[in-house]
């Protein structure tokens, strides 16, 4: 089996584009008779989630899905009802969310992306983490999902510290 590694900003762009980056297809992750293009998919699930709509990102992820929040943190939540759990219990705690990347790359069956996790908390703090994650798909649906991010800037920020030159430094580039 021979795994390709690419897609640079412009032809990823590119080819997102072409398919409907940023536009949620109609009652399914795919277009009947379109290629299946896993950004796309996370595209809808950001959307979904800065629009806190659990079931819209649920409906991306398989039966079985293992979610790895916090890359290690806390145990994985396995299984579809655990997932969609764990996202009742944060959703709540999140006034505005602005969750944006800017790269990716494809390997296989699999999805790299940077980004950062960008919120407003109901107690009003301004939480800003540098993020990358790895989705794997089985057909059109994310099976397993592994975030990896600093959790005591995330700590730190939900108590009110301010946002550092650093975290500006790896945050302020153009999303995709």
């Amino acid at each position: 089996m021979t795994d390709t590694f690419a897609l640079s900003r412009r032809s990823a762009m590119a080819a997102a584009g072409a398919a409907g980056l940023g536009v949620a297809l109609a009652g399914s992750p795919l277009r009947a008779n379109s290629r299946f293009l896993p950004m796309t998919a996370v595209m809808s699930v950001i959307q979904a989630w800065n629009r806190h709509d659990v079931e819209a990102v649920v409906s991306h992820v398989t039966d079985d899905i293992v979610y790895h929040a916090t890359s290690g943190y806390r145990p994985a939540a396995s299984g579809k009802a655990a997932f969609k759990a764990l996202l009742q219990q944060m959703g709540p705690v999140i006034q505005t969310s602005n969750w944006r990347l800017f790269d990716y790359a494809e390997n296989g069956n699999r999805l790299f992306v940077e980004g950062v996790d960008d919120f407003i908390t109901t107690a009003g703090h301004h939480v800003v983490i540098p993020y990358a994650g790895v989705f794997e798909f089985r057909g059109a649906l994310i099976t397993n999902w592994r975030e990896y991010y600093d959790g005591r800037i995330s700590a730190e920020m939900k108590a009110g510290a301010p946002l550092t030159d650093e975290i500006r430094s790896l945050i302020n580039r153009p999303a995709i």
